[in-house]
């Protein structure tokens, strides 16, 4: 069985940083793609970064040169650096995986972010 746990959310001022971590078990990391999300308060749960099985990262514009993913295959583990943190980034941060071979999603249980001005 899969499980994603997140870790490593907390409140910050704006302009700092964090960095997120999710374990996964029951997974190989190496071997799926993976990603962060982020859901705000009365917000749809929007896309944070991506990596693909061959390392490759994906960002949306709103975070793209500020946030990083990176995996860690010893430690079965995908970060998410955040630096110059903005209000706006507050939101509850999912770790998620997804397999190619059966189509299928899991996700972590969430990780709070809380950017103060």
């Amino acid at each position: 069985q899969v499980q994603l746990v997140e870790s490593g959310g907390g409140l910050v001022q704006a302009g700092g940083s964090l960095r997120l971590s999710c374990a996964a078990s029951g997974s190989s990391v190496s071997l799926n793609f993976m990603g962060w999300y982020r859901q705000a308060p009365g917000k749809q749960r929007e896309l944070v970064a991506t990596i693909t099985e061959g390392g490759s990262t994906n960002y949306p514009d709103s975070v793209k040169g500020r946030f990083a993913i990176s995996r860690d295959n010893a430690k079965n583990t995908v970060d998410l650096q955040m630096n110059s943190l903005k209000p706006e980034d507050t939101a509850v941060y999912y770790c998620y995986e997804y397999r190619i071979a059966t189509m299928t999603s899991y996700w972590g249980q969430g990780t709070q972010v809380t950017v103060s001005s």
